[in-house]
């Protein structure tokens, strides 16, 4: 392995780091900006419309950012902001015991629930940031698509062009 490969697949971690932590903080800031607690219950006064934006919109905006952050894999790196955000979260509540009067924790079932929704929600996010900012879905840019074509059509030449075979006279 020579030094160039080692730093840049350093240069790769250090650069899917940031966009997971960009990610992480944008969910935990949505989370503060709206007011809201996933793992709160409050029976159906629960499902508002914040608390919708919050499980769905977030989580969205989140992805979006991991995939401009980290550019082309970004839908990769989409899976892990969010359940790492509320795992901190729950970790909070449970830990320092945050419950107001009138709530109660969700069971750690419901809970994985919320997570799962939450992650789906993030995933989708990764897609339509990369979508967005790269122009392309795959792992083929499109500056290098044309040496693919080119590919195929040496490879259906070959094909076409059958066994060569020697004559003896």
């Amino acid at each position: 392995m020579t030094w160039q490969s080692i730093k840049g697949r350093l240069l790769d971690l250090v650069w899917a780091s940031l966009a997971i932590a960009a990610g992480v903080g944008v969910i935990r800031l949505g989370d503060y900006l709206l007011g809201v607690r996933l793992e709160y219950f409050w029976g159906i006064a629960t499902f508002s419309w914040a608390w919708l934006a919050d499980m769905f919109l977030v989580p969205a905006v989140g992805g979006i950012v991991v995939s401009f952050v980290y550019g082309l894999g970004g839908k990769t790196l989409a899976y892990f902001p969010a359940p790492i955000a509320r795992i901190i979260s729950y970790y909070e509540v449970v830990h320092y015991h945050l419950v107001p009067a009138q709530a109660s924790v969700l069971p750690i079932g419901f809970w994985g629930f919320v997570v799962i929704m939450v992650l789906e929600s993030a995933i989708i996010g990764g897609v339509v940031g990369e979508i967005m900012f790269k122009k392309i879905y795959g792992r083929t840019p499109k500056h290098l698509q044309h040496l693919i074509r080119k590919t195929k059509d040496r490879r259906k030449a070959a094909a076409t062009q059958g066994p060569v075979s020697e004559s003896k006279e």
